[in-house]
């Protein structure tokens, strides 16, 4: 029996922007927020500013003319990936919301569900 070739990943546009702060609502951070760094559409992840850490052990390695933490080596803490689930916006009041996209000439807003307010 001949194999399907697998369905191209398509990612969808993301509610959440890298700068966005967020609140994490499940997982063993919950209820920590923090400001997202970067965010990877194609896996529906983001990686908040000092939420759910993760060490690397590395060994030392020579970088041309550079004295950095991957130059020196040892155990790296660093941000790892949520998925965008898991998180949710916090309003210019601070407060959890929703979002939802309103359109106006063209332009796409992101706009609180809660208050009514636009994000962008």
């Amino acid at each position: 029996m001949a194999r399907s070739a697998p369905k191209p990943v398509r990612a969808r546009p993301m509610k959440i922007r890298s700068g966005d702060r967020v609140q994490v609502i499940s997982g063993k951070d919950r209820g920590k927020t923090g400001r997202v760094l970067r965010v990877d559409p194609k896996a529906q992840r983001v990686f908040v500013e000092g939420l759910n850490m993760i060490k690397r052990h590395t060994r030392p390695h020579q970088v041309a003319g550079a004295q950095s933490e991957a130059a020196m080596g040892g155990v790296i803490e660093r941000e790892g990936p949520i998925h965008v689930s898991n998180v949710m916006l916090l309003d210019s009041k601070g407060n959890p919301t929703r979002v939802r996209i309103e359109r106006e000439d063209g332009q796409r807003f992101r706009v609180a569900k809660t208050t009514g307010a636009r994000l962008d």
